[in-house]
């Protein structure tokens, strides 16, 4: 065989090497985007009612150190599940991944839920991130809201038949709402059309990151029909969630002088009544997420 030849032959074998071990990078990449939002999120602050570095926000049963633990027990499963999603796995198996992750969560927790959202937000995104990324195609807010929906909606719907109970299934059942499924099968309207152009927004007016995360965590509590608020505090908690991130926002939000100081008035104002906006929590955290996947 002569060496033009040779080299014909070898060819697709070494671009096939090339190809995967810039396959495997990329999974890393958006496993180590996934955790590091996560990361972000519980360190935030001030968060009404949510848990934060500095206190447990209306929760008796966890701290940051709780959230720690839990985000060390999911490192490997971003990378799987972006994976499957780069070899157009369906959604069972995606599925599959996230009931073991749970599991290997409450190990580490000793049964306290701390990224159950996390686990199938932030699951979904990254299995659309990987199969968009198989495709070539670019890794915007809309690209992969619209591929969880398309690729994996229809058998979200129907895995709510046979899901276990849960505050937020009981949330959505009794009050009429759309629940953590049915916001993920719609695309996830909430997170790009209100938290990501806000973080983004703010990030590029110079803002830094964790203010803009505040400013976007309550954009979306102004809006967003929290089931875990429901759950907490029936339909009068959730006007007053809403009611209270509005007027936050309408002072001028991160930009007012004494930002922090009304937050955390909110703040308070929710631990008192024990609220929990866990849901708009899980958007922020999606949302810092899929900023991160758009530098990848």
């Amino acid at each position: 065989m002569n060496a033009e030849a040779s080299m014909l032959v070898r060819s697709p074998a070494r671009q096939f090497a090339r190809a995967s071990r810039s396959s495997d990078a990329f999974v890393h990449r958006v496993a180590r985007a996934a955790i590091h939002a996560l990361h972000e999120e519980v360190m935030i602050g001030p968060k009404p009612g949510l848990v934060t570095r500095i206190d447990n926000g209306s929760h008796r049963d966890m701290d940051a150190s709780t959230f720690v633990r839990s985000l060390f027990s999911l490192r490997h499963y971003f990378a799987h599940v972006t994976r499957c999603g780069q070899q157009d796995a369906p959604f069972p198996v995606l599925q599959n991944l996230g009931v073991a992750a749970e599991r290997r969560m409450l190990t580490a927790t000793r049964g306290v839920n701390t990224h159950r959202g996390a686990i199938f937000n932030l699951g979904l995104l990254a299995g659309a991130a990987g199969k968009l990324h198989a495709q070539g195609a670019g890794l915007n807010a809309q690209a992969v809201c619209d591929t969880v929906s398309r690729s994996y909606g229809a058998d979200i719907l129907a895995s709510a038949a046979v899901a276990p109970p849960s505050h937020g299934k009981q949330a959505a059942a009794q009050y009429g709402i759309a629940g953590a499924r049915e916001v993920a099968a719609g695309g996830y309207q909430v997170l790009r059309r209100i938290a990501v152009p806000t973080l983004e927004r703010l990030i590029a007016s110079g803002c830094p990151r964790s203010v803009a995360a505040v400013q976007t965590l309550f954009a979306v509590m102004a809006v967003f029909d929290d089931t875990n608020v429901f759950y907490r505090g029936g339909r009068e908690g959730v006007d007053c969630v809403k009611r209270m991130s509005r007027a936050f926002l309408d002072e001028g939000g991160v930009r007012a002088p004494h930002w922090r100081q009304h937050a955390m008035a909110i703040h308070m104002r929710f631990v008192e009544r024990n609220l929990s906006p866990g849901g708009a929590a899980d958007i922020l955290a999606a949302a810092l997420f899929v900023n991160e996947l758009q530098g990848l």
